[in-house]
């Protein structure tokens, strides 16, 4: 039986294809129809949807021939407790990704590092659950950033780490944005670490840009969103 994970993000879908834990393969999407025609095509017969742009109706009325499809929002039911004050306002993916990382460490701490359009720090205790985090600003907004709020710096946006001294104004502000967030990146986790014995899991579509730079033991996840999404499709369609 081929399970899905759907995340329908600002600008694409992304479906992952599971059979129970294992994931089969990964498809990227622009439209609806388009990810419709997909899970079709691949016998899809449950599937789990993270949507942050189209409206569960919308997706309902496509999606209509799934046997099963959970909706991921803040009344789904979770594997894992969650402690977060404000959980209306928690996004999708943090807490995808936190489902994600208990799975493949129960009853371990797990700081998770997405480094996205923001960078999200997320704490999954060894309790089985989500304590939260940090959102930290990510790569193009501190170059958009630089370039909006001053008169004279221009637009930057670059991936590469440069040596720390820079010797030009565009080479001092890629210095002051990639090497400041790599500083920040183990600045934080050595915080963690002066509480606590935990693993730490690094995700997001700026991770591998920063994997060199991170001091400690770190696994890379760049799917850990759509296992998560999985675990929870499982927890709530007992019939998989």
């Amino acid at each position: 039986m081929t399970n899905a994970s759907i995340d329908f993000g600002n600008t694409r879908i992304k479906i992952g294809l599971f059979i129970n834990d294992s994931l089969l393969e990964i498809f990227r999407a622009t439209t609806l129809p388009e990810a419709a025609e997909l899970l079709k095509t691949n016998s899809v017969e449950n599937a789990i949807v993270s949507s942050v742009t189209l409206s569960n109706a919308e997706i309902s009325e496509k999606l209509n021939f799934l046997k099963s499809l959970v909706f991921l929002d803040y009344n789904t039911p979770l594997p894992i407790k969650n402690n977060y004050e404000t959980p209306t306002t928690l996004g999708y993916d943090r807490i995808a990704a936190a489902v994600g990382a208990n799975l493949r460490f129960p009853d371990q701490n797990c700081l998770i590092i997405d480094i996205g359009t923001a960078i999200k720090y997320d704490l999954v205790s060894d309790q089985n659950a989500f304590e939260g985090g940090i959102i930290s600003l990510g790569r193009q907004m501190r170059f958009n950033a630089l370039h909006t709020f001053t008169k004279k710096l221009p637009l930057l946006d670059t991936v590469k780490i440069p040596e720390l001294i820079g010797q030009s104004t565009e080479s001092c502000m890629t210095s002051g944005v990639m090497n400041g967030i790599a500083a920040e990146i183990n600045g934080i986790i050595d915080e963690y670490i002066k509480k606590l014995k935990l693993r730490v899991l690094i995700c997001g579509g700026d991770a591998p840009y920063f994997e060199t730079k991170i001091k400690y033991p770190t696994f890379a996840t760049p799917n850990l969103v759509l296992e998560g999404l999985n675990r929870i499709l499982q927890y709530n369609v007992t019939e998989i």
